[in-house]
């Protein structure tokens, strides 16, 4: 499913969960409020409201109320590991099939990424 199909909560839960992925929220850290990110973001604070619920359903953060909402430990690993199994299943058998259509190898793409990160 191309991004711009999926619904915008989702979206916004993908923002959220690259920024834990990244540590730009740790382990212990608020998350911004619901209007703050709505703000940010140009998104409507119910649509917000729907991306932090699944982080809760998830069990990646907790709710202090009247206070915010908070990472749990192990989020960013769990993250990870769902990203990861969502790629492996979904995304990289179409990559391997197009990396054998163009006839590319895997040293040529080890070094092609090497020059990009030098």
């Amino acid at each position: 499913m191309s991004t711009s199909s999926r619904p915008v909560y989702l979206r916004l839960r993908d923002i959220i969960a690259a920024a834990i992925m990244e540590g730009r929220y740790g382990e212990g850290d608020m998350l911004p409020s619901v209007r703050a990110f709505a703000a940010e973001q140009g998104a409507n604070p119910l649509t917000v409201a729907k991306a932090y619920q699944q982080f809760q359903n998830d069990g990646l953060v907790e709710v202090q109320r009247g206070v915010g909402m908070y990472v749990v430990e192990g989020a960013a690993e769990k993250l990870r590991k769902a990203e990861r199994d969502v790629f492996l299943a979904e995304e990289w058998p179409e990559i391997r099939s197009r990396i054998r259509r163009l006839g590319l190898d895997t040293a040529q793409l080890l070094a092609t990424g090497r020059a990009e990160t030098v």
